[in-house]
């Protein structure tokens, strides 16, 4: 089965390959040298960033049961994390919009490099602190430097479609090649060296620190709404009452936190599912191959964004709906292949089939990030885009927290299934999206027509 592995991961290199080589005019946006210098500033910073994030994964449940500690015990630090990241970070995050972004994204570097010195420690209420720290980090990573990044782009008066440049490229990186590169750096650090499983943290926080020092000698402070007489708990409520008020900004959200509810709960789920029998499976070389498939998924929505006629809105509709049947494979598998009870050995059959599903949900992936960062910065108001931003991860995270509080309650197919069905939603909002979305030329086309009945009501 080893072969298979190579082919799958072979492939996708090929493809990924042939996609950037083959692009033309059609799939290019002519730029200035002044947008090429700001974007490849921004695109270093949120690869170091980044870098800081993927070298860690793959190690902190592995440190933990190292200090030896339990499932249960690892659970409850890896709950923590995400309940700081719902009620801290979302503190932290908004205050963003108010005290600046720049330095938002400061506080996230500070925020991760103290929760990487945390894990030096065997003790149990410093990895504890360790995890809520990490939770305000990972807020401000997925708020503050997009909103940063957005309002930087308006206010030096740089074409709208240019963002959507940065954002794949920011993805195609950030989250494809630097998580290749960080895994293999990490397996070097930790198997390789044999520097043992803090190393990895450390060299994460070398790389943010480089980061910061970058942010801080060539990046320039903005804010949303700076006001004075606004509180944090005005703020608060004036993105609730955005939200509430505009339907774009509610289906959003909605879409957000169901397909990365989805993703997060993917996450925990593959292993068991490519291994229900312990089977021997490369864990590293089967990320490489996921971050190789996300990879191709930012290039193809770099295709996409790059042409005017095609909309992130319509498009959409049809990657959820793919994600969706992507993730039903572990249960049609379970169904038409004869499970076995075997112990060990390599991957089987049936492993195989999920394991191109897995790839294909992932190339899915690649193509949400991008995509939805540019219709977030199309309906969330400038003044409140971190708030609003991090209001949108509460849901996330508490059906995360859920989700790992009662992983072991429900067998993996139901959790797949509920996945697939959270996904379908995704797809029906999304379609709303897109019809509100187009709706003011619709308007506009209508209004004639009932100008015209009302001036001839018997319609002559």
């Amino acid at each position: 089965m080893e072969m298979f592995f190579y082919l799958v991961f072979g492939g996708l290199g090929a493809v990924v390959a042939a996609l950037e080589l083959s692009k033309n005019n059609k799939d290019r946006i002519t730029t200035s040298t002044a947008f090429n210098s700001f974007k490849n500033n921004y695109l270093v910073v949120y690869c170091l960033m980044m870098a800081g994030d993927w070298l860690q994964g793959p190690y902190v449940y592995y440190l933990y049961s190292t200090y030896g500690y339990g499932k249960g015990e690892i659970g409850q630090l890896f709950i923590a994390g995400f309940g700081s990241s719902m009620l801290f970070g979302t503190i932290v995050g908004s205050l963003a919009d108010k005290q600046g972004r720049k330095r938002a994204c400061v506080t996230y570097c500070i925020t991760y490099i103290l929760s990487c010195i945390t894990k030096h420690s065997p003790q149990y209420k410093i990895l504890m602190i360790g995890r809520v720290l990490g939770g305000i980090a990972t807020s401000l990573l997925f708020s503050a430097f997009e909103s940063w990044l957005v309002a930087e782009h308006n206010k030096r008066g740089f074409d709208q479609q240019w963002l959507s440049l940065t954002f794949s490229k920011a993805i195609f990186l950030g989250n494809g090649l630097i998580a290749i590169v960080a895994g293999l750096l990490g397996n070097l650090l930790v198997d390789t060296v044999a520097l043992g499983p803090v190393a990895p943290f450390d060299a994460a926080a070398c790389f943010l620190a480089i980061g910061m020092a970058i942010i801080l000698s060539s990046w320039t402070e903005n804010y949303g709404d700076s006001s004075e007489s606004k509180d944090l708990l005005t703020q608060f409520k004036g993105a609730a009452v955005a939200i509430a008020s505009d339907e774009k900004i509610a289906l959003l959200g909605a879409i957000q936190s169901l397909f990365e509810g989805s993703m997060y709960t993917f996450v925990f789920l593959w292993t068991p599912a490519l291994s229900p029998n312990d089977e021997e499976i490369p864990h590293g070389f089967i990320f490489a191959t996921f971050m190789l498939a996300s990879m191709l998924g930012s290039s193809l929505a770099s295709r996409l964004m790059a042409r005017p006629s095609s909309k992130a809105e319509s498009y959409m509709q049809i990657v959820f709906m793919v994600s969706s049947v992507s993730l039903l494979l572990p249960i049609v598998t379970n169904f038409l292949v004869a499970p076995t009870n075997v112990k060990g050995g390599s991957i089987s059959f049936s492993g195989c089939i999920q394991l191109l599903g897995f790839c294909t949900f992932e190339a899915c992936v690649g193509i949400f990030w991008p995509s939805i960062m540019k219709m977030r910065s199309q309906y969330i108001p400038e003044e409140a885009r971190s708030t609003i931003m991090n209001f949108f991860r509460i849901p996330l995270n508490i059906f995360v927290c859920i989700v790992l509080y009662n992983v072991d309650a429900f067998p993996i197919t139901v959790m797949f299934g509920m996945c697939s069905i959270f996904l379908f939603v995704a797809s029906l909002l999304q379609r709303r999206l897109f019809v509100i979305a187009d709706k003011p030329k619709t308007q506009e086309w209508t209004g004639i027509k009932e100008h015209d009945t009302e001036a001839d009501p018997l319609n002559i």
